[in-house]
């Protein structure tokens, strides 16, 4: 698979991503996956500034993106796959696209109902839940750097 990093982070293209993960992967393209911003052409446009003239990025809604996932296998480059949520990845999981992947947990920030599991990581009960069904498909960590320590799923459970 030609995709180096699944990453939940609602921040989806900013410094930590491009700077810390980008670099250090060699990644040249960036998808992108949420409903709202697959539709708003205004939007993609602010976050696609942000990548260099060799970077690219590709935003798709959650059925497009699972419809395609296996697509990304045989594209040239390296990239890495977002969504701004845990559901979003939920659902890639359980159709299957994930399956024997690593999915990282980046930066989940705090928000009413939300219970703090690592300084970057908060997780509401529903999160949880998403993180143990998208676990039961594939690996699911916590690292907001690559040079950073893992915490797996089960450490951050406790």
């Amino acid at each position: 698979m030609s995709l180096q990093l699944l990453r939940i982070d609602e921040r989806l293209i900013h410094g930590q991503v491009l700077v810390g993960w980008g670099n250090r992967l060699g990644l040249d393209y960036y998808v992108i996956v949420d409903d709202a911003l697959a539709s708003s052409e205004w939007e993609q446009e602010i976050w696609a500034s942000a990548l260099s003239d060799d970077e690219c990025v590709e935003f798709l809604s959650v059925a497009a993106a699972a419809a395609r996932l296996e697509d990304f296998a045989g594209r040239a480059g390296r990239g890495a796959l977002l969504t701004r949520d845990t559901a979003a990845m939920r659902v890639l999981a359980e159709c299957g696209c994930l399956d024997g992947c690593a999915v990282n947990v980046g930066g989940l920030h705090p928000a009413p109902g939300r219970e703090k599991v690592l300084d970057y990581v908060h997780l509401s009960p529903g999160e949880r839940e998403d993180l143990r069904a998208i676990g039961r498909h594939c690996r699911v960590s916590a690292r907001d750097l690559p040079t950073a320590p893992e915490v797996s799923l089960e450490e951050f459970e406790r």
